[in-house]
């Protein structure tokens, strides 16, 4: 069926369970940012397969809202669906909330399925219609009920990550956070998120592509900790090993009469963020619920010395790969047929050749000329260009080793660059170069920090249209928070948080420029006035000179671009043949300041 006839279906279904709007989020029941087939129901059903969006049907009309990553993807895939297209971010642009407000009538009822859409969610569309008598329905999943071939859940074995990885025992991890579980005076603790599993149990999976994580619960008590997880899902030494460390298993359905069963008076902490509505709902009325950050979440955001010491040979790995690459992309004469497609394969050949490497870190981003200012861009071989000799290729990039998660962006000249994109790029790299060396006050947030890389981009009446960084995992996501580099964000940056560092800006229809670079957030000095931290830059890959106007970078500028380029070289050409050194040597030849 087509998105406008599957949405004809959702109507009738609708109509015979008296619903008069329904909601499909991208989430599933752990609220992760990419779940498993099984749960691409936003997808299936609209036919729009970025990794963010809401859906929303009506009895006569029907709208998806994404963010700007996704704009130009989403107008395109949602051609004919019948889906008018919301462009959040853009000015006179009304939330999915808002507009469903002026949709619905006083008596009207509202649906969505409560097991992947959370509490926080669900408190704002009850903000929105408080001053409204609407009645909420969340116990059913219509589109469930209509996707007869759907996926089934994955059930691929998990496996336990070393310690040599990790730097702490899962038994050294629990006992933290349960002094910090104390400390906030609750006595439980539901942990929904994947890659928080993983990290409080030293375990990996591979039940969603490019990232190692398993479909599964897990309870913190003050004398428990319960995994829920399909049998078969967990081999022997793991279970083994998992138990020696006082960890006891449940089924993975078996979560909700858990909660049920819970003593009276018992506080459960929950992350409203994080936990699914139906979750709360099942948790025995006669406990108290408290909302709060998840404990392993902040938790696990601050890297200890053996995560960022992998990290940072993780990265010195992915380098040599990136430039291996770039070498063999500067010898093409490109009359091959060479697309977005087959570059970024490429790549992914050069990464394999790492030690520890296990994967890529996301979908690779690889767009050519006009494709590179699409946000989160997608190359089909039905649609990719062939590359040419000229324009500009950007790539977005990342991998899954063993002692770390890689995420890079480079924007490369092929030749010929125009004085627009020139200028656009050094404006981009003024950024990323002010964000890199600044150093702050502890205590700063990640929403002070992210305008030091927009304002080169502001002088010129231009911005970023997305975050200007994102925290990232250990051999797990590679968006990881709650620290980021963006508007709003509350969290401060603390010594061993690790953050990507990526400014853009993109211009629909010509071109987009991004450089991305992973940070290390460490002490710099303590003073009378209090503890400053730096960012120490990790990830290791020439930036394209061809591409950069020395006139419009100051001399501190310059100065930094050279020592980071005197760095990549020193780390990689050891790694590289003769001919790849040469022209990584060349590729990080110093600049000078020109007046």
């Amino acid at each position: 069926m087509q998105p406008s006839d599957k949405i004809t279906v959702l109507r009738k279904l609708m109509n015979e369970h008296q619903i008069d709007a329904w909601i499909v989020p991208s989430s599933d029941p752990h609220q992760s940012e990419y779940v498993a087939d099984h749960w691409q129901t936003r997808a299936w059903l609209s036919g729009f397969t970025g990794s963010a969006g809401t859906l929303v049907v009506t009895d006569k009309n029907a709208g998806l809202w994404t963010d700007p990553r996704y704009h130009i993807r989403a107008s395109d895939e949602l051609t004919g669906s019948g889906i008018t297209l919301y462009r959040e971010g853009l000015p006179g642009v009304p939330s999915y909330r808002k507009w469903l407000l002026n949709e619905l009538s006083p008596g009207d009822t509202l649906g969505f399925d409560g097991s992947v859409m959370s509490v926080r969610e669900v408190e704002k569309i009850e903000g929105v219609f408080k001053d409204k008598t609407v009645h909420f329905s969340h116990q059913s999943d219509l589109v469930g009920q209509l996707w007869t071939e759907r996926p089934v859940l994955p059930h691929n074995q998990i496996f336990l990550h070393d310690i040599e990885y990790s730097g702490q025992t899962a038994n050294s991890i629990i006992h933290r956070v349960r002094g910090k579980l104390r400390d906030v005076e609750c006595q439980s603790q539901r942990v929904t998120c994947l890659d928080e599993i993983a990290w409080l149990l030293n375990i990996r999976g591979r039940d969603i592509q490019y990232n190692p994580v398993a479909i599964c619960y897990a309870v913190i008590t003050n004398d428990e900790v319960r995994l829920f997880i399909n049998e078969e899902k967990v081999p022997d030494d793991v279970r083994i090993t998992l138990a020696e460390d006082g960890v006891g298993f449940s089924n993975y359905e078996d979560v909700f009469s858990y909660w049920e069963q819970l003593p009276a008076g018992i506080e459960v902490l929950i992350d409203p963020e994080k936990t699914s509505y139906k979750i709360e709902k099942r948790i025995s009325q006669t406990c108290l619920i408290r909302h709060g950050m998840s404990i392993p979440y902040a938790m696990k955001a601050v890297k200890n010395d053996i995560e960022l010491e992998g990290l940072r040979q993780a990265h010195i790995r992915d380098g040599v790969a990136l430039v291996k690459w770039m070498y063999w992309l500067d010898q093409q004469e490109f009359e091959d047929d060479h697309t977005e497609i087959t570059l970024a394969n490429k790549l992914t050949n050069f990464r394999r050749l790492g030690d520890n490497f296990q994967g890529l870190s996301f979908n690779t981003i690889s767009g050519y000329q006009a494709n590179s200012a699409i946000g989160h861009y997608f190359p089909r071989p039905e649609t990719t260009p062939v590359i040419e000799p000229e324009g500009i290729l950007l790539i977005d990039s990342g991998g899954q080793y063993l002692d770390g998660t890689t995420d890079i962006t480079r924007t490369i000249s092929l030749g010929s660059p125009t004085n627009k994109q020139k200028f656009a790029f050094t404006s981009v790299l003024k950024g990323l170069i002010h964000l890199s060396q600044t150093k702050f006050l502890k205590g700063t947030k990640g929403s002070e920090l992210d305008v030091l890389a927009r304002e080169p981009l502001w002088r010129q009446g231009w911005n970023c249209r997305h975050g200007i960084g994102h925290g990232i995992g250990s051999f797990l996501s590679v968006h990881e928070g709650p620290q980021k580099f963006a508007p709003g964000n509350r969290i401060t940056f603390e010594a061993g948080m690790v953050t990507t560092n990526e400014p853009g800006v993109y211009f629909e229809e010509e071109f987009g420029v991004r450089l991305e670079n992973v940070l290390v957030t460490g002490l710099y000095e303590t003073t009378d006035f209090g503890d400053f931290l730096e960012f120490e830059t990790i990830s290791l890959s020439p930036i394209d000179l061809d591409l950069i106007d020395p006139r419009l970078l100051n001399a501190d500028e310059i100065e930094w671009l050279n020592a980071y380029h005197q760095e990549v070289y020193v780390s990689l050409a050891q790694f590289l043949t003769e001919n790849e050194s040469s022209w990584l040597e060349h590729e990080t030849r110093a600049i000078n300041f020109q007046y």
